[in-house]
């Protein structure tokens, strides 16, 4: 099990690698949206935002609005840490259930083609 400053490391670098996605594919898919990221057997929730500039930061504190996230991911720190080293494919991920995506159905077409 990976430890909670594992997973502030992994998010950090989540967002180092969406900025790699090219400005134009961002502007086209990317709608600012609240998100959060429960890692479950940690029992700890990360709050974020994703935007046309980038991706995070991630912090623990809930927005300050008080309203739930748009985008809401539930995962492992371990399958966390291996999605954003590479060694976990996304999709096969959300499909064996490892990781959970609550977001409605044009966010997830809109997320689909960033990751």
């Amino acid at each position: 099990m990976a430890t909670v400053d594992e997973c502030r490391v992994a998010l950090r670098k989540l967002g180092e690698q969406f900025d790699e996605v090219d400005q134009e594919s961002r502007s086209k898919h990317v709608v600012e949206r609240s998100i959060s990221c429960h890692i479950r057997d940690l029992d700890v929730t990360f709050y974020g935002r994703i935007h046309h500039g980038g991706l995070g930061p991630f912090g623990d504190s809930p927005p300050a609005d008080g309203r739930p996230a748009e985008v809401k991911l539930t995962i492992g720190s371990d399958d966390l840490v291996s999605l954003v080293n590479g060694e976990l494919d996304m999709g096969r991920a959300v499909f064996s259930g490892r990781v959970k995506i609550d977001a409605s159905f044009g966010d997830l077409l809109r997320l689909r083609k960033l990751l």
